[in-house]
């Protein structure tokens, strides 16, 4: 949720291997490897695609067994290296090689940026010209040197983003929602299965993995639910966590001119993983009747490196059968469901893991509808995909689900028990695509935050004195 780049905590990336790199700029091969139209993408293309993406994998730098961070996958991210230079830079292992290496001179002003911004503009014939000469470059034995370690560099918000849309589009996520809020009726609402339900966020307040999120504070009834006899000030006592992925826009669409679910690929850059945090307690006092606000406005998190939509052609998969047949401007020919897989440690314990490809609403019928009114997106756009259930009791992506509201707490290895979000408590998010049947494993990175005590002042000179309680209580 931010309108302009922001820096985080230090981030840990792994193993050092070598030495700090030059600034110099370095040779960029012949362009390949994938399709070069500035078109809408064919099945045909998509297949090549597909076949060249599977098939990239020589590189003079290490690269650790095991690792997604191969050549199949070259994250884009922004980082300040250790000579204090701020650039875009692609993960290549546990390394990081500034994009401007591998691009002739006239483009890599697009690049030696602090934000992804101006490349996310150029759109997908550069992005996908950009990507075969960061690959070539990585196959040319004759400019292997070491690269700058992950370790070594402090990694920031990627992209500086104007506008936020988080959905609902899990059907297990809603139905289960549903359930616990209305037992006694239909779970989904009626409007569910004709369109990605939505809403705006606040972009000034995304951050990226690694920056500790405060507590929030805000208004909750205290006497008979939702009536406001009693209301109080206080940190939040119900503060939950989202699993989510978010998608990043690069060029925008004309006033007034929808974008169909199959010309996503020319709209849509990348993937991150979000955790779109939420205090339950402020929500549930505050959403009638308009919606979301101070419970879900304090803080987003997104992974610091951007997946390329073409690194994930291979992981690219029919969506869940979708009953009633969509509105005519969200029907897509293409499968636009995600095979990727994630999950969520609390303090280290792995309590959720599901998979993307469950989503009842893909991406590019997220994207369709959130212009289908003429609205427009811009270069840095982010939407979330709202959280990501399984239908399971293991896949629950938040934890208002897999506590039942609270009835079924959660055990921690370390032998501790959680409802809700205590101060201290550190959640990351993770994801991974492939590795099975034959298609490179990528790896999504992570994010991370840290719940640190709300701050007095948010508080009010009457309940100041009360916010230790109230947060120690929080279960």
């Amino acid at each position: 949720m931010t309108g302009g780049p922001m820096t985080g905590g230090p981030t840990n990336g792994g193993p050092t291997n070598g030495g700090p790199m030059t600034d110099g700029p370095m040779t960029g091969g012949p362009t390949n490897g994938g399709p070069m139209s500035g078109g809408p993408m064919t099945d045909a293309a998509q297949a090549d695609a597909t076949q060249a993406e599977t098939a990239a994998t020589d590189t003079w730098a290490p690269v650790p067994a095991g690792s997604g961070f191969g050549p199949a996958n070259l994250p884009y991210g922004v980082a300040t290296l250790p000579t204090g230079r701020t650039t875009v830079v692609a993960r290549i292992g546990d390394a990081v090689l500034p994009v401007a290496d591998a691009l002739p001179e006239p483009q890599r002003h697009l690049v030696e940026a602090p934000t992804l911004n101006p490349f996310l503009a150029a759109g997908p014939a550069v992005w996908r010209d950009t990507r075969a000469r960061l690959r070539d470059h990585l196959a040319d034995r004759a400019v292997e040197r070491p690269l700058v370690p992950v370790a070594d560099v402090e990694l920031l918000l990627p992209m500086a983003v104007g506008d936020y849309v988080d959905f609902y589009s899990s059907i297990h996520h809603a139905t289960n929602l549903g359930r616990i809020f209305r037992p006694n009726g239909d779970a989904l609402l009626p409007n569910w299965r004709h369109l990605p339900v939505g809403y705006h966020g606040r972009s000034a307040t995304i951050c990226v993995s690694g920056t500790p999120i405060t507590r929030p504070t805000g208004l909750v009834a205290t006497g008979a639910a939702g009536t406001g006899d009693g209301v109080r000030r206080q940190p939040s006592a119900a503060l939950d966590l989202e699993l989510e992925v978010g998608f990043v826009v690069g060029p925008g669409n004309e006033p007034g001119r929808p974008i169909a679910p199959d010309d996503a690929a020319e709209h849509v850059f990348g993937v991150v993983l979000v955790n779109d945090w939420s205090a339950r307690d402020l929500q549930a006092f505050e959403y009638q009747p308009l919606g979301p606000f101070l419970g879900k406005s304090f803080a987003t998190t997104v992974s610091p490196w951007v997946v390329p939509l073409d690194a994930l052609a291979p992981h690219l998969v029919p969506p869940p059968a979708q009953d009633p047949v969509p509105d005519p401007l969200l029907r897509a020919e293409r499968p636009w469901g995600l095979d990727l897989d994630l999950e969520v440690a609390l303090n280290g314990t792995t309590i959720t893991h599901t998979n993307l490809a469950d989503l009842y609403w893909t991406f590019a019928q997220q994207l369709a509808h959130l212009t289908s009114n003429g609205a427009t997106t811009r270069p840095g756009d982010l939407f979330a995909s709202g959280t990501v259930s399984g239908p399971e009791p293991g896949s629950r992506g938040s934890l208002i689900e897999a506590t039942w509201r609270g009835r079924d707490p959660l055990r921690l290895d370390d032998g501790g028990e959680r409802t809700w979000l205590l101060d201290g408590d550190t959640v990351t998010i993770s994801g991974r695509g492939g590795g099975r049947d034959g298609t490179p494993l990528l790896d999504l990175g992570d994010a991370t935050g840290t719940i640190l005590p709300a701050r007095a002042e948010a508080l009010g000179p009457a309940t100041a004195t009360a916010a230790a309680a109230t947060a120690g209580a929080a279960r």
